[in-house]
């Protein structure tokens, strides 16, 4: 696989998770005491909130590491791990394209 591909692969992974930001935006928007729901679907919407918010940083976080990733397919840093400086195996690239690490220094 060529680095074009590996490009390619970054950019269709950053619109995935802008959309997916887009989406837990919106659920995890405040719940209003003006909704007439039970307390206990009010303890859920509350509970479900975190989880989306949790979801939300998550996706955000991801997002940063990808557009930093697209800045060095071309250079020779890319691909080669941040730790021990060994290469990471294209598939892992493929996989998590917004990984710096490989597989054994990641764990």
């Amino acid at each position: 696989m060529n680095q074009e591909e590996i490009r390619l692969k970054i950019l269709e992974e950053i619109t995935k998770t802008e959309q997916r930001i887009e989406e837990y935006k919106e659920q995890s928007k405040p719940i209003s005491p003006e909704n007439a729901i039970g307390r206990i679907s009010r303890m859920d919407a509350i509970n479900n909130k975190s989880i989306t918010e949790a979801a939300l940083r998550q996706a955000e976080a991801k997002l940063s590491h990808l557009l930093q990733t697209r800045e060095k397919v071309g250079t020779r840093e890319f691909g080669i791990c941040v730790k021990c400086k060994q290469p990471i195996p294209v598939g892992r690239i493929l996989l998590m394209p917004e990984s710096s690490k490989c597989v054994n220094c990641a764990r």
